[in-house]
């Protein structure tokens, strides 16, 4: 192995859960980024905050339907992604990892797509329904975009999210497993006067969290038993036997990530037609949502009754 490839390796947090796009396309462009961050002294969250108005730059503009403002969103977007890498990549290099930037890194993401949503509402609403052309979208793009993301994508993308730092949890890397009562605890010690952001912000973390436990009961019951036995280490042979089953779950977390997405959103603005990429969300990645919880629920399931 290269130097130059050990370098960039040493930035992912497990190349088990990387996606194949990112290591070979995203990850490489984001060390660039990061090392010309780094060599400038810019805090990994600055790099993340930069990215939130590159991302949401890109929702405004495809809210025009010319060619030449989807591929500046296209760029855009991209770009964004870029910076999105390089602010972990930087954090890893040096050292500056906090939960601060976590959770800033994950909103950022939610505000990209929140741009999107609501800047392609507003385009679609005017323009003809498919097979019903004299009839506009109006009030009914605004129900298919609120079934779609705020059912479906949010619950999507973290669960996926969730299942990586599971397993990155048991293979015994650098884990962000939160758990939602010890984050209730934190917000609940948290002085309202003098850190009183910190405290809003650690309350909807906690509910993001508790969401994320909520779809995965047999693997709360699992985590409990593996407690209760065990403590705070879990022994490397289950370790290795609960990543070994549940290691065909993260190319379907992969799909439920940003990449897949995003090409289905450059495609569909390309052929000018946004609204396919909604139906793609509540069809193709529902059914990889749903196939992926039974499958790792069944395997939590079973190693509880191991243990």
């Amino acid at each position: 192995m290269t130097e130059r490839r050990r370098a960039l390796e040493a930035t992912f947090k497990s190349k088990d859960t990387e996606e194949w796009l990112d290591i070979w396309f995203t990850r490489p462009i984001g060390l660039l980024f990061a090392r010309m961050f780094g060599a400038m002294g810019v805090h990994p969250n600055v790099v993340t905050i930069i990215s939130i108005f590159l991302g949401v730059f890109a929702g405004f503009c495809w809210w025009h339907t010319t060619m030449d403002w989807t591929i500046l969103g296209i760029a855009m977007l991209m770009l964004a992604n870029f910076l999105d890498s390089a602010d972990g990549q930087l954090a890893r290099m040096t050292g500056k990892k906090t939960l601060w930037g976590r959770l800033l890194d994950g909103f950022a993401g939610d505000l990209w797509f929140i741009s999107i949503y609501v800047f392609v509402g507003f385009r679609l609403m005017s323009q003809p329904m498919p097979f019903f052309e004299d009839r506009v979208w109006g009030i009914w793009i605004w129900v298919l975009e609120a079934v779609s993301g705020i059912l479906f994508h949010s619950r999507q993308a973290g669960l996926a999210d969730y299942y990586r730092n599971i397993y990155l949890l048991f293979h015994g890397d650098s884990a962000e497993l939160n758990d939602s009562r010890e984050l209730a605890e934190q917000q609940r010690n948290t002085p309202w006067r003098e850190r009183w952001f910190w405290k809003i912000w650690l309350f909807f973390y906690q509910n993001y969290t508790r969401t994320q436990e909520s779809m995965t009961p047999q693997f709360q019951i699992f985590r409990n038993a593996v407690r209760e036995r065990y403590g705070s280490e879990i022994p490397a042979d289950l370790g290795r036997e609960f990543c070994r089953r549940t290691y065909p779950v993260l190319k379907w977390t992969n799909i439920s990530t940003f990449n897949t997405r995003a090409i289905v959103i450059y495609i569909t603005m390309l052929i000018g037609q946004p609204w396919i990429y909604f139906i793609f969300e509540l069809t193709v990645m529902n059914i990889i949502f749903y196939g992926m919880m039974a499958y790792h629920e069944r395997v939590c399931r079973d190693m509880k009754d191991k243990i």
